[in-house]
């Protein structure tokens, strides 16, 4: 029996592992669509970070994508992108180009960060 609760840890803490992987892939879908977006419509698309439901949305899309509680949510971008009221925006242009920033997803030790480069508007998920 003790064998089942050491495998049930390993087990919850892979799940934790790949819960914050996979909200972090998403995060970055959600971001390279809204570049995509901004090019092939030729208007600015903005993903809105609400950093106090844990959430964001995607400029024309009334769908609101979820981040589990459990997962820390830190966002760095131009002051101009920032309300002050738990609200941020990583914008896209249409020649490519982006407000900029970075994103931090945490959960107990493990980070993702997602930069975005404010020049060509590249979007890249690395493991910290």
């Amino acid at each position: 029996i003790l064998g089942f609760s050491v495998v049930g840890l390993n087990i919850s803490s892979g799940n934790d592992a790949t819960k914050l992987q996979s909200a972090a892939r998403d995060m970055v879908s959600a971001l390279r669509f809204a570049k995509g977006q901004a090019l092939i419509s030729h208007k600015e698309t903005t993903v809105a970070l609400d950093l106090n439901e844990n959430s964001y949305t995607v400029s024309d899309r009334e769908k609101v994508y979820t981040i589990p509680d459990t997962i820390a949510l830190t966002v760095v971008t131009a002051q101009e992108e920032l309300n002050g009221k738990g609200l941020a925006n990583i914008r896209f242009f249409p020649d490519g180009s982006s407000s900029g920033g970075r994103i931090k997803l945490e959960m107990n030790s493990a980070i993702w960060q997602i930069d975005i480069n404010w020049l060509t508007g590249q979007v890249e998920l690395e493991s910290k």
